[in-house]
């Protein structure tokens, strides 16, 4: 039994939405399909087959990287190998490139794209990591015919539920702002070595420094998965606020994210007690690297293609 039976390739967002609505629910957008067409094999078994695919990689204003006004824009189908190969976005936000070149493996890259990471709702997602850090924005479709930007932490609802219903709206792109003078970014992660890739533990930061580049005059911190959705670590952030950019604030940043972040114990990923011994361990190298960043203002992305 097929698992679809009508494929559309539309060239717009307007008609990308029309075509859903024409299937009344019974239609879903696909992109890479990396995640959806393993979810509708195990799903759609002994079921009655889905109506219509929607593929959105033809639709430009969703395949494009470019730079507006200090923002970048990332559009929801732009490949996890279009984002690694950015020259703008390994500089300006290099957490974003760190961590979507160790998605899966060279072909997972080429087609996944950065909207599937994310209209998936895992907490684990190791773009929707670095796009949390990053302070982003998603352009929203929705099908009553609205367009509207929303803080990314609002498109969850929970694990694997997104507020972006995939077979009536269109997640359409992301911006975030380019990393200036005295900021950087960085993304570090441990994953199970064999068998499933699945991360054990993502963390993305970006960090402002003061003018003479010693002390940490902003951050942001986002580490998953410690809960049912991403979320920013807020008590870390205002343990480095204020404070140098010494050991001794690693210390306390590191105690006080030990302190407040709880993950739980996983069958297919670790130990709630190996997770939490690694927060620390991936702020000791995130931290430092984005720290460098900010003051020489050089970003080479490490790590890319070790997924």
């Amino acid at each position: 039994m097929p698992l679809w039976h009508d494929y559309h390739t539309p060239a717009t967002v307007e008609e990308a939405i029309q075509t859903l609505a024409r299937y009344d629910g019974e239609a879903r957008i696909i992109a890479g399909g990396t995640d959806l067409l393993i979810d509708l094999q195990h799903t759609m078994q002994g079921r009655h087959t889905l109506a219509a695919l929607v593929d959105v990689t033809a639709i430009s204003e969703m395949t494009q990287i470019e730079e507006q006004d200090d923002l970048i824009y990332v559009g929801a189908g732009v490949t996890h190998t279009g984002i690694v190969d950015s020259p703008l976005i390994e500089q300006k936000a290099t957490c974003l490139v760190e961590s979507c070149g160790v998605v899966g493996g060279p072909q997972v890259r080429n087609v996944g794209t950065l909207g599937g990471n994310v209209a998936h709702a895992l907490p684990a997602g190791d773009g929707t990591t670095s796009l949390t850090a990053l302070n982003a924005e998603a352009e929203v479709a929705w099908h009553t015919g609205q367009r509207e930007w929303l803080p990314l932490l609002q498109l969850f609802k929970g694990p694997g539920l997104s507020a972006v219903d995939s077979t009536r709206d269109v997640l359409i792109r992301f911006r975030f702002k380019a990393s200036q003078q005295q900021e950087g970014t960085a993304f570090k992660r441990i994953m199970r070595p064999q068998g499933v890739a699945l991360p054990v533990l993502g963390c993305a930061v970006w960090v402002k420094l003061n003018d003479s580049g010693d002390t940490y005059a902003d951050a942001h911190i986002c580490i998953g998965p410690v809960a049912s959705i991403p979320a920013r670590a807020s008590e870390a952030e205002q343990a480095l606020i204020g404070q140098p950019t010494t050991e001794t604030t690693l210390d306390a940043v590191s105690h006080t994210a030990r302190e407040t972040l709880h993950p739980r114990t996983s069958k297919y990923r670790s130990t709630a007690a190996y997770r939490d011994y690694m927060i620390e361990t991936l702020l000791r190298q995130a931290l430092p690297l984005a720290v460098e960043r900010a003051r020489t203002g050089v970003a080479q992305a490490e790590g890319v293609g070790m997924g």
